[in-house]
């Protein structure tokens, strides 16, 4: 980061409570109205800031061994946290802020330094947080065959009338039994025609017979994040639940194969949407067919750049990991999402979940629930 600096003229970066902090200091710290984070300087060196009656809290956090440590900048409750940061920087130098920290953090900043010494850190941040180590592709993968399993024993649990608050809870209890942390802060459970809304119904339906049901969950693993979502029937397929079924396979299929060390993100949605238009849907965002980005990167957040989507021309690098989803959706009738993950090698894409197998068998079992 700190060569980033210098080659962009940039006197320091701040980053806020978000996953940057974590992924670059080691300290995991909730957001709120007061400013916790990192000042990290072109010439390598990392301060930290905090209010000072959370000095004690950071200060052990950042004694761990996979913590950096630095020296703790303190500001109290009359002081501004914004003041106290302009002051570290050499004089005119520009301040970089993580893109994802909260507006009130920048317009704080803005009013210290003047909006002319402010840069949108975002493009640094992303350009090393989207090319995953061996270690953290390590720690997705196992949360990934977490959640699969989960998924699994989700399928063979279900029963008439159970409720999508039961399963959500059964997901979450399984999550944490294999060693996730927990599904509940994550989990999308869609009965009949609530699965054509892409986040799902706002009631707590029950399910019948013959129902399409759609799972979208994940969990962490020291952090890192998994995201898979499985779709089937709860009975008998209708002919035009099973053909669409297939669409959405083959769409996921097209995408995977685009995926090539060089290529523009943007590739991988053209493939799955311009054989999505060639099949009758669409076109574009348009219903039936795909009405969101076929996918998005993953790691500390569940939603990171780039993403697989029209526009994000960002060209596939080994280490980067992407969610595979291109959606259809039936208005008022169902929709059919499968998920599953892919990382980047130096030879193309390599799934860290393989997709799901059949309608009628979507884990691969040999048996239909």
């Amino acid at each position: 980061m700190a060569a980033d600096l210098q080659a962009r003229g940039v006197a320091g970066l701040l980053l806020g409570p978000t996953a940057s902090l974590r992924y670059f200091t080691g300290l995991d710290w909730h957001a709120s109205e007061r400013l916790t984070g990192a000042l990290i300087h072109a010439d390598g060196r990392v301060e930290y800031v905090c209010p000072g009656f959370e000095r004690g809290k950071v200060a052990g956090l950042t004694s761990a061994p996979n913590a950096v440590a630095a020296d703790i900048l303190t500001w109290e409750e009359d002081e501004s946290p914004y003041a106290l940061v302009a002051g570290r920087l050499a004089a005119g130098g520009a301040l970089a802020v993580d893109d994802q920290a909260a507006a009130f953090i920048w317009l704080g900043l803005s009013r210290q330094l003047g909006s002319e010494r402010m840069v949108d850190g975002g493009p640094m941040i992303v350009a090393l947080r989207s090319r995953k180590s061996q270690a953290e592709i390590a720690l997705l993968t196992r949360a990934k065959a977490i959640t699969l399993e989960v998924q699994r024993r989700a399928r063979h649990w279900l029963k008439a009338g159970v409720l999508t608050s039961e399963v959500k809870a059964f997901i979450d209890a399984e999550h944490r039994a294999l060693g996730g942390e927990g599904g509940s802060w994550f989990c999308l459970v869609s009965f009949g025609d609530d699965t054509c809304l892409p986040h799902g119904g706002e009631g707590d339906r029950a399910l019948q017979v013959d129902d399409v049901v759609l799972i979208d969950t994940g969990t962490l693993v020291d952090g890192y994040h998994s995201d898979i979502t499985r779709t089937y029937v709860f009975g008998t397929p209708t002919d035009e639940v099973r053909q669409v079924w297939e669409h959405e396979k083959q769409a996921q299929a097209l995408a995977f194969e685009a995926a090539r060390i060089g290529v523009a993100c943007e590739s991988l949605d053209a493939a799955a949407r311009d054989y999505l238009t060639g099949v009758g849907y669409g076109p574009d965002y348009r219903l039936p067919g795909l009405p969101h980005r076929t996918g998005h990167g993953i790691g500390l957040d569940i939603h990171e750049a780039p993403n697989l989507v029209r526009g994000d021309a960002t060209p596939l690098q080994p280490g980067m990991c992407f969610s595979n989803e291109p959606m259809l959706v039936i208005p008022g009738r169902f929709g059919v999402r499968l998920e599953d993950h892919f990382y980047m090698t130096d030879q193309g894409p390599v799934w860290f979940t393989q997709p799901s197998h059949s309608l009628d068998d979507p884990f691969g079992e040999g048996v239909d629930a």
